[in-house]
């Protein structure tokens, strides 16, 4: 199967994306490609490629950007580090598919939709906003430790020991709600019922969006953007598998980059 039959195939199957304006597509590679293995990454990062040349990978489908900007077409050749990137690129013959703003949306197996039943919150939203990024679930009423501690049983499993949490422990929470990466909006589960919120760092700044949830009594659980998104990765290594018989997708986790290192 060539490059851009892959990358056609992901637009086919996904109205609300506007081909002439969206970060997705092949932003490396040749279209003509043929492609028999895909690894399917979160963030492109120099280990990520180095690890798809030595595995004998024509193809890489991250989420996030390989050249340190969200809008990446005209930015591959500002940083040095870019250009390095490039050229390694193109040098081992890979073909890089950003999926971003197709898997961002998909229905019932997509970024938000797999972070959800990851934590364990059900199957179905009760309700979803900001354009499908937003979702809310009601649960048993929770004091809102043992839902950090809860959520941060999963997180574990995939990177991140520990959650970060704003609000009184004690306090019981059941409308939860839940998005990943820049997409968390505090106001708006507030607009739409939620009692707690689920969010991630990079969406997430702690003098505004945080700092308002503490003014506005609203507590506030919070995750690495890579931690609340490698569930995605997972449900996008498996549609790739089930959708084109003649391609083989592995996953590479990325998760929280991040170490916790305690005080003696």
């Amino acid at each position: 199967m060539k490059a851009k039959e892959i990358e056609n195939h992901f637009f086919s199957v996904a109205d609300w994306v506007n081909r002439e304006r969206t970060v997705d597509g092949i932003l490396l590679g040749d279209p003509e490609k043929e492609i028999g293995k895909v690894l399917v990454t979160w963030m492109p990062s120099f280990e990520a490629l180095r690890t798809a040349v030595k595995g004998g990978f024509d193809m890489v489908i991250p989420h996030e950007p390989t050249f340190f900007a969200h809008v990446e077409r005209d930015k591959i050749e500002e940083l040095e580090l870019g250009r390095e990137k490039k050229k390694f690129v193109e040098k081992n013959g890979l073909v890089i598919l950003r999926n971003h703003d197709v898997w961002d949306r998909m229905p019932e197996i997509g970024i938000p939709w797999a972070w959800a039943r990851f934590l364990g919150m059900g199957e179905k939203p009760v309700e979803i906003g900001g354009n499908g990024y937003l979702h809310r679930y009601d649960i048993e009423p929770t004091p809102l430790d043992d839902l950090a501690r809860t959520i941060a049983e999963k997180t574990k499993a995939i990177g991140e020991e520990a959650v970060q949490v704003c609000g009184d422990g004690a306090r019981l929470v059941s409308k939860v709600g839940t998005g990943t990466g820049c997409a968390c909006n505090i106001e708006r589960y507030q607009e739409m019922g939620c009692d707690v919120s689920v969010v991630s760092d990079d969406g997430s700044i702690y003098w505004r969006t945080i700092q308002w949830a503490k003014d506005g009594d609203h507590p506030v659980i919070r995750v690495n953007h890579g931690t609340s998104e490698e569930p995605g990765m997972v449900t996008l290594t498996k549609y790739v598998n089930d959708t084109f018989p003649d391609v083989t997708a592995e996953h590479l986790p990325h998760g929280c980059c991040y170490r916790l290192v305690e005080a003696k």
